[in-house]
């Protein structure tokens, strides 16, 4: 009995990933995320990120365009395409980071890269950008407080249930 539990558990963690993995609020955005994301690295949910908000460096995966429609408040851009960790050099190893993107699929591969340099505490943000703002939690933009958001294109874009989508 024990044993047939146990492979269950497993089989279940392979085709959905881990039990405790975050969800996003829109239930079918939550399984586009579970099927995109392999759960290869650790996550943080934008409800545990805004909580600990200050704590940890983040780390914006996006390309420059995108950082410069809004962007979390203190967060760093490393892009995506042309990957920048210069702005790590100086950071110890098993500091706190959490890297996000649109909705977590190139941050994933961003934490993914880090892990690999050594640093022992990366998480990715589930669900991204658009569900930190799809939770009402504000972002920025050079000029201040914003509701804009690259919303990267029309298909993507669905995710996006609140403020104002930007495509460029």
């Amino acid at each position: 009995m024990k044993q047939s539990f146990i492979g269950w558990l497993t089989l279940l963690t392979l085709f959905a990933g881990p039990l405790s993995a975050q969800a996003v609020r829109n239930p079918r955005f939550d399984r586009l995320l579970r099927l995109m994301l392999n759960r290869s690295v650790p996550t943080v949910s934008v409800d545990e990120l805004q909580r600990q908000q200050g704590d940890a460096l983040v780390l914006d995966a996006r390309e420059p365009d995108e950082f410069a429609v809004s962007h979390l408040a203190g967060a760093i851009p490393v892009g995506y395409k042309h990957l920048d960790l210069r702005a790590l050099d100086k950071v110890a190893k098993d500091r706190s980071i959490v890297v996000y993107c649109s909705v977590g699929y190139r941050s994933q591969k961003v934490t993914k890269t880090l892990e690999k340099q050594g640093f022992t505490r990366v998480r990715n943000v589930y669900g991204g950008i658009f569900e930190w703002v799809n939770r009402g939690y504000s972002v920025i933009n050079a000029a201040g407080p914003t509701e804009a958001v690259h919303a990267f294109n029309p298909s993507w874009g669905r995710w996006l249930e609140r403020g104002q989508k930007v495509y460029n």
